[in-house]
């Protein structure tokens, strides 16, 4: 039999199962659907983490989620994350406010390669609520401006109601180290940008094909027309990486939700190499 149980960090073991409280600082609201928070764990905890990665979110008697770190690591034990309203737990956890205690299990799974990122050009490529994952990455090179190249920042949402950190997206517009652009599917009558789907914001980008690193993450319908779009551009496999963040589950590799042929995708991934991604593509035809 294939054995597909990853062992187990030993500076994970004391908090893989057992969730250890966080208590929420401070939060605000989004969009209708999308909520932000901000966590701080109790200075017992060790807590730290890399862009990319995630946590296991619960309530008890209510349930538990896979909820990606939204914030670059900066302050011991402190982190935030952006939930969107989709079921009895989020609905659960949007009631919560500043001062209300939350279940918390992680950081888990392997997040952004940094070292493969500093001092090249990065390509960011966000769609829809994979602006969530992503920033964390964004704000790790924003705090460390000088290890990397140019910061290009592509995102696209189905509408502009649905738009993610407005003012972020406004700073990030007039920031003299980011190249943003944005685009919606279906305009508003007071939206005055871009119309499109995400890809037709590559077309325009000059590249640096052989310094550049691409990082993309949003709705899986969404990762094949990019990837076209930056392979005919002349980007190599080699320089794009991607995040497959929707198909956690329990976190720890045992419930065997994310696997894909022998990898699990809470433990080798979220983040993914996109020649390693390729090769599990491929046994799986």
């Amino acid at each position: 039999m294939m054995q597909i149980f990853k062992s187990i960090p030993e500076n994970m073991e004391a908090n893989l199962y057992l969730p250890s409280m966080g208590t929420i600082t401070q939060t605000h609201n989004l969009t209708k659907k999308e909520k932000w928070f901000e966590i701080q764990m109790p200075e017992t905890h060790s807590f730290s983490y890399n862009p990319g990665q995630f946590v296991e979110v619960s309530l008890f008697g209510v349930g538990e989620a896979p909820i990606s770190i939204t914030s670059a690591m900066k302050n011991p034990g402190l982190f935030e994350m952006t939930i969107r309203d989709v079921g009895v737990l989020t609905e659960k956890i949007h009631a919560l406010n500043s001062g209300d205690l939350i279940g918390i299990r992680g950081p888990f799974g392997n997040g952004f390669d940094l070292k493969k990122f500093k001092g090249k050009d990065v390509l960011i490529v966000a769609g829809g609520i994979g602006l969530v994952p992503i920033r964390s990455l964004i704000h790790t090179i924003l705090n460390d401006r000088k290890s990397y190249g140019r910061l290009i920042i592509l995102y696209g949402t189905k509408s502009s109601q649905d738009l993610l950190y407005k003012s972020e997206l406004d700073q990030w517009e007039t920031h003299p180290g980011i190249e943003f652009q944005m685009t919606v599917d279906q305009p508003s009558p007071d939206w005055h940008g871009i119309v499109g789907v995400i890809t037709t914001l590559i077309p325009s980008v000059t590249l640096d094909l052989e310094n550049t690193v691409a990082a993309i993450v949003g709705p899986p319908v969404m990762y094949k027309f990019v990837l076209l779009s930056l392979l005919t551009k002349g980007l190599s496999d080699e320089n794009i990486y991607l995040s497959l963040e929707r198909r956690m589950k329990c976190g720890v590799g045992k419930c065997g939700h994310c696997q894909i042929n022998h990898s699990l995708v809470c433990q080798d991934g979220p983040v993914y190499h996109y020649p390693e991604l390729k090769k599990l593509q491929e046994a799986l035809k």
